[in-house]
């Protein structure tokens, strides 16, 4: 392990342990010790590790074909297009490798569009929101609000201005004539599990009606049922211009895609934008079955009702915690909120088989696969509850 490690850039803080087998909501590491997990690769295996149905469809992919060029048509690109426009609000799909990539065909997708379809190539600016995070590529981190992720990445790309979240009159007023669109997430992940304001969101989209914005909703973490809908967007009654996944669409094969409007399609023209495994025929196996599992066995709905059963009992269980200053989040996407570091905790209950990881420095984030069982669930709250409640005892 330090060899390899040693060959590694040193880019990512990494457990000390290795997985070798997953199976459902279980993880067994190189010397078979047993994990929980509710982390889910960081919300990517909304399904479980390695769900029957995308591995029975991979495997059949796997003998057939892996790879051509987006200059052929793919079939089962097309039937996951299908899929994703028949069941949101959008026209039409672009897809790629990662949530980076999708919110960066976004991005270059609204300037497109103002400098080629609509002819007005003085509006390039996009307004995000402090503690986003859109991404690691050089215009995604840019549009993230956080400068800790841009440090010593300098000189950034122009374009990008940042409001404080659920703030509209501070929006409002960083609007100009150089703005075409507003970029944001229904549910703050990194940024700490930070749910977005329903009447903010209203607003946001009235503002997009009002001076003719697009509207761009990054649903990477959010999208394929974690929040308790298909798409995060749906909460809230509104309609993106653009909306983007990646994480749970392949199950973990990496793939993501951008979603937009008809109005849109004409701004990627030939050419204009690509991938070259963008999409391709493993990661769409992947993604047709994800989707089907989801829609088929209803799990948006069981992500709903497993959400508000966690939110529960952990408001119950952890009631007068001094550790303790909120819980929060929408379906299986829930943030613990500590007033001190979260790391500590994180790292005991790991020692105690259970994975969960951080969103900033004080919350634990929790987001379990979408077939978790409630027996499972219940396991691992009551770790999490025993922990604080013991670090609460020390702290006192």
């Amino acid at each position: 392990m330090g060899e390899s490690q040693n060959a590694l850039f040193p880019n990512y803080g990494r457990y000390p342990f290795t997985f070798v087998k997953g199976d459902g909501s279980r993880l067994w590491d190189e010397n078979g010790k047993e994990y929980l997990d509710l982390m889910c690769g960081l919300a990517v295996t909304n399904l479980g590790h390695a769900p029957k149905q995308v591995k029975e469809r991979l495997k059949n992919q796997v003998d057939t074909l892996w790879h051509t060029s987006n200059l052929f048509h793919i079939p089962d690109q097309q039937k996951l297009a299908e899929l994703l426009v028949a069941n949101s609000c959008a026209d039409a799909v672009f897809f790629c490798n990662s949530g980076a990539e999708a919110n960066e065909a976004a991005i270059k997708l609204a300037r497109r569009y103002y400098q080629k379809v609509i002819g007005k190539p003085e509006r390039y600016e996009i307004i995000t929101f402090h503690m986003s995070f859109h991404g690691r590529t050089l215009a995604t981190l840019t549009a993230t609000g956080q400068d800790k992720v841009k440090e010593g990445f300098s000189p950034l790309p122009e374009g990008f201005v940042y409001a404080p979240f659920n703030d509209a009159e501070a929006l409002e007023k960083l609007i100009g004539d150089r703005t075409c669109a507003i970029m944001l997430e229904m549910v703050q992940g990194e940024g700490g599990v930070n749910p977005v304001d329903p009447v903010f969101v209203k607003r946001v989209a009235e503002l997009c009606e009002q001076h003719g914005l697009l509207l761009i909703v990054d649903e990477i973490q959010t999208g394929m049922g974690r929040t308790g809908k298909l798409f995060a967007y749906e909460h809230y009654g509104i309609e993106p211009d653009v909306f983007t996944l990646a994480k749970g669409l392949g199950s973990g094969m990496p793939i993501g895609a951008m979603l937009g409007k008809e109005k849109l399609r004409e701004a990627f023209s030939a050419g204009s934008h690509g991938s070259t495994f963008g999409g391709n025929y493993l990661s769409t196996a992947a993604g047709v079955a994800t989707l089907e599992t989801i829609l088929e066995e209803k799990l948006s709905e069981r992500a709903a009702e497993l959400g508000s059963y966690i939110v529960s009992e952990l408001e119950q269980k952890l009631a007068g915690n001094p550790l303790v200053e909120q819980i929060r989040g929408l379906g299986l996407l829930i943030g613990i909120g500590l007033n001190r570091s979260a790391a500590e905790i994180i790292n005991e209950l790991h020692n105690e088989g259970i994975l969960v990881v951080s969103a900033g420095p004080n919350v634990i984030r929790l987001a379990p696969s979408l077939l978790i069982s409630k027996e499972d669930l219940d396991r691992g709250l009551d770790a999490i509850c025993t922990i604080l409640a013991k670090k609460a005892g020390a702290a006192v």
